[in-house]
Order: C-alpha cells, then sequence, then structure tokens
C-alpha cells in the first residue's frame, strides 16, 4: 500500500493538517494490523467513488452552486500549475463523496511540562506529531490512554487529504462547503504538498504550504478578470490575521519554552506557572489581538481549549509565516520567484530548512 498524507482542513478557520501514513503492515512499525486495514479500506472506498469533475459538471443533477465551486476547483488548479509552476499530477481533477460531515479525527499529544511533542513514525515523511483516525472512537479512546500517561492531548476534526502525488486526489465533498476563498487556499496548499514535501520536517512543510496557499488565494482572487473585489479583500484579509495569529503564537510559545528551561523550579510549580501564562494569553488575545482581526477568524480563541498539544499542532502550520513574507518582499511581490526560491533552499538544507531559506532575505 502507498503512503497517505491528508493535509489540510480549515476548521474553526484553521488550517489543521493530518498526515496519515500506511506503507503495509511490515513497514508501519507504530500502527496495529488493525489501524492499517482500516484506513486502507476507508481510503480505497473514497478512491473508488471518484468521478472526474467535468463529469460532475456535466450532471444534470449538479447544483448551481456545486457547479460554480467546481469551476472555481479547477480554475485555481491551472493558476497553481500555470502560475506558480506547482506539480498538480491529476490531483483535483475528480470529485468523491464521503458519507459524514467529518472525514478523519486528528490527534496530538504532548508533554505537560515542555513542548515535546508526542511522535508517530510512518515511512517516506518520517516521524510526525499527530496521527488520522477513520474511526473516531479509535482516536478519541488513544487519547484517553495518553492522558492517563500524563500527556496533554488535542483531538481535532480534518476533512481533506493529499497523497502528495501518489494518487490522483479527489476533491471531496466535506471540502466543497468551504467558501471561495478557503476553497482556492486548499487547493494551492495541497498541492504545494506535490512539489515539496521534506521528510521529519513537517512544521516547515506546512507553515510554507499555508503561506503559498494564502498568498496565492490573494494573488488568484486579485489578478482574476470579472468582479473578484470581494473575494481579493477576504483572501488579503485572511493573510493579514494567520500572521497576526502566528505572531501572536509565537510570541506565547516563546513564553512558555523560558518557563520549561527554567532549571529552579520542579514539575508542579512549572504546571501551575503555565496555567498563568494560559490565562495571560487568552486575556492578551482579548485586549490586543481580536481588535486587530479583519475576518472571523480565531473568534473562539478564548473559549478552546489550550495545552501543549494544542500549540504544538497549531504552530505546524505558523511558524516563520513572517519569514516566507520576508521573501515574497524580497522577490517585489513576485510569488513564483518567491516560491521557487524557497523550495531550492530548503530543499539544499533539508537538516534546517528556516535556516535555509533565512539566507535568502540577506544582502
Amino acid at each position: 500500500m502507498l503512503p497517505l498524507v491528508e493535509p489540510m482542513k480549515r476548521h474553526l478557520r484553521r488550517s489543521v493538517l493530518l498526515l496519515l501514513v500506511l506503507a503495509s503492515v511490515g513497514l508501519c512499525f507504530t500502527c496495529s494490523p488493525g489501524y492499517v486495514l482500516r484506513a486502507g479500506w476507508h481510503e480505497a472506498k473514497i478512491l473508488s467513488r471518484r468521478r472526474p469533475i467535468e463529469q460532475v459538471l456535466e450532471d444534470p443533477a449538479t447544483s448551481v452552486e456545486s457547479r460554480q465551486k467546481l469551476e472555481l476547483v479547477l480554475q485555481a488548479r491551472s493558476y497553481a500549475q500555470r502560475r506558480l509552476g506547482l506539480n498538480t499530477g491529476e490531483s483535483f481533477t475528480t470529485y468523491s463523496w464521503v458519507d459524514r460531515d467529518t472525514l478523519l479525527m486528528v490527534l496530538s499529544a504532548a508533554h505537560a511540562d515542555r513542548f515535546a511533542a508526542y511522535t508517530w513514525w510512518f515511512p517516506v515523511v518520517g516521524r510526525v506529531p499527530y496521527k488520522g483516525f477513520f474511526d473516531f472512537d479509535k482516536a478519541y479512546q488513544e487519547e484517553a490512554e495518553l492522558a492517563r500517561d500524563g500527556y496533554d492531548t488535542y483531538v481535532r476534526p480534518s476533512g481533506a487529504f493529499s497523497t502528495l502525488g501518489w494518487f490522483n486526489d479527489p476533491l471531496l465533498n466535506t471540502v466543497l462547503r468551504y467558501p471561495p476563498v478557503s476553497l482556492a487556499n486548499t487547493v494551492i496548499h495541497e498541492l504545494l504538498h506535490n512539489s515539496i514535501y521534506l521528510p521529519g520536517q513537517a512544521g516547515f512543510n506546512e507553515s510554507f504550504a499555508n503561506f503559498v496557499g494564502d498568498r496565492g488565494a490573494i494573488d488568484f482572487f486579485c489578478t482574476r478578470d470579472g468582479d473578484s473585489a470581494r473575494t481579493c479583500i477576504q483572501a488579503t484579509a485572511s493573510w493579514h490575521d494567520n500572521l497576526l495569529y502566528g505572531a501572536f503564537l509565537s510570541d506565547l510559545v516563546n513564553r512558555l519554552e523560558t518557563l520549561y528551561d527554567r532549571a529552579d523550579l520542579d514539575r508542579p510549580a512549572k504546571l501551575r506557572a503555565k496555567q498563568e501564562l494560559l490565562d495571560s494569553a487568552r486575556r492578551r488575545f482579548t485586549s490586543e489581538v481580536r481588535p486587530r482581526l479583519r475576518t472571523g477568524a480565531y473568534r473562539d480563541f478564548e473559549q478552546e481549549p489550550l495545552n501543549n498539544a494544542v500549540l504544538i499542532g497549531t504552530r505546524l502550520y505558523y511558524q516563520r509565516l513572517d519569514l516566507f513574507e520576508a521573501v515574497f518582499q524580497r522577490y517585489r511581490g513576485d510569488l513564483a520567484a518567491a516560491v521557487r526560491a524557497i523550495i531550492t533552499a530548503a530543499e539544499g538544507g533539508r537538516a534546517d530548512p528556516f535556516k535555509a531559506v533565512e539566507a535568502l532575505t540577506g544582502p
């Protein structure tokens, strides 16, 4: 069985990745045979339901709204290939239906007193700090086991997958529900993974794809013919909010890392101080971040769970977004040139792709 990777869903207006990799029972050392077989069965069912999007467009039973969104997907796919030079393969040329609103549940976990993720090892992509479940009960069962062992845990939904070009990835009905900007962003984000995916570098992979998806959506909507002013504004506002949230998140993580590094505090004291920092972060978000948001993104931040597992899982998508933006500005707003430069630099410095990309911002 070839590897499966499920990159992204907008949940609560945030990008969420599931990386679900299957090789075989013999290769997937951290997976039980039952896990592999269940995931393989669900994926086979999805792939067996694929229909060419062109065929769906010609079907009289397809609603006007669905037809418009399917056409948008094809246009975004064409943009990613033609304008950005991404490896589109046959991804998003087919459509598949799943029987529920949420395709998968994604489990992540972390040590409660330090930023050290619990990881799973999979072929092709290496160690990753999350695991996907088509069987939701199994996700919560494994979460409970990790919580009993003292880990911070987090289970979140995801509704899309990509196989990094190994298969003809279909567009799912769970994704077709997205509004236009999120839909185009998702397509471009996932197609970026077809062009570059560095094993063991989940943070770089997802943050870079987040940047390309957001900046690509801006370029896509703001340069289209016709009445696209509204979507252009929405795409631009979305990237503004992601940069703002990324900066807030980085500051919170830095404060917590400083706390965790203190040798004068024992574990109970660190956990108490951690909770105080998290409570303070909620208040700072309300007073400092919320008033500057331009979209509905992150509006429920104060009510959402907040622990090390949540922060590590979320940070995957927001690491060094300002770095990618700096490269984009260095290339005078030429997104295609910036993307090519970042890919080349990252592939040449796989051990530390962020450091390799930093060189692009120098003299």
